[in-house]
């Protein structure tokens, strides 16, 4: 499956719920969001269909996302679906890991294959400021669990912000040292809560580079340029959609809650997949990659998304 510039879409970010049990200041408004109605998220049955047609297509990583996945009713049935559909080669989830020492046994005998688990401070009170109402030991001791019961790696995802983590960057790299655990650096986005954020919270992964000189090169893995501290396990990565955007190898769709395929995280476009069915539900998919924009512009202006990051999934 090709987009008209000629990039191979084959991973496909599935947006299972809307809702989240932390309220991040730069993803959330800090009442929440307004709760839809049962029958206006994609049921599993009709997750499944989407999946199954983008398979058929060529997709062959899917990632669950949020929201926070693991407050989705069936969220293990969905998994296990998901996983048995043939084709589908990875079966990965993002969470925020508050409910990981609950469900990490269940995903991984569901087929979850990759957990990603966003953290963005290892200062507790920081935690608690960032999220609102979380607790850090919560997705601690569900990063345990996850090794415990069978996942052999997991990658630690966090969001950049100045003033804010910027003095953890040697603290969270250092989680890297004796577990294949791979940290992950991402560039702020102006998206959403944070779209009016001032100029000094969006910085660069240069950063990362000049707290750590004595990062190695590692390669490339997706859209991040990987570096390995000597003598760790793990390693650290850069994500930077801002300062060195990665648009021209992007290799992604999105689908929302409510059945809404995205060609671009930053786009205002959005394709209604629900009803469909069928040969009608696969030309609806093939017409919208083949329409995905070349690029987004937020160097130049901000997100044109209608939509919040946790009605998106990243």
């Amino acid at each position: 499956m090709k987009d008209s510039y000629g990039r191979t879409i084959d991973y496909l970010r599935l947006s299972v719920t809307d809702l989240c049990n932390l309220r991040c200041m730069y993803c959330m408004p800090e009442k929440g969001v307004h709760k839809r109605e049962h029958k206006d998220i994609l049921s599993v049955e009709e997750i499944e269909e989407i999946v199954s047609a983008a398979v058929d297509l060529g997709v062959t990583k899917v990632r669950v996302t949020g929201g926070e996945p693991l407050v989705r009713r069936g969220i293990v049935e969905i998994c296990r679906r998901i996983g048995a559909i043939p084709g589908v080669e990875k079966l990965c989830m993002t969470t925020n890991g508050v409910l990981l020492k609950k469900y990490a046994g269940e995903l991984f005998d569901a087929g979850v294959t990759r957990l990603n688990v966003s953290l963005d401070t290892l200062d507790p009170e920081k935690y608690t400021q960032l999220t609102r109402m979380g607790t850090l030991e919560d997705v601690l001791s569900g990063i345990d669990e996850a090794f415990r019961v069978g996942f052999d790696e997991i990658k630690i995802n966090t969001v950049l912000i100045g003033g804010v983590n910027d003095n953890e960057i040697r603290d969270i790299a250092a989680l890297t040292k004796d577990r294949a655990i791979h940290v992950r650096f991402i560039e702020l986005m102006p998206i959403g809560e944070c779209a009016d954020w001032g100029p000094e919270r969006f910085i660069s992964n240069e950063r990362v580079l000049e707290v750590l000189p004595g990062l190695e090169e590692a390669g490339v893995s997706g859209v991040a340029r990987i570096y390995r501290l000597p003598g760790h396990r793990g390693t650290v990565g850069l994500i930077s959609p801002i300062s060195s955007h990665f648009c021209p190898s992007c290799n992604r769709i999105r689908v929302t809650a409510d059945g809404r395929l995205k060609p671009c995280l930053h786009s205002a476009e959005e394709i209604n997949l629900r009803g469909l069915h069928g040969e009608e539900l696969r030309d609806a998919i093939s017409r919208a990659v083949y329409g995905k924009p070349r690029r987004h512009h937020l160097d130049e202006e901000k997100s044109k998304s209608a939509r919040n990051m946790n009605e998106i999934g990243g």
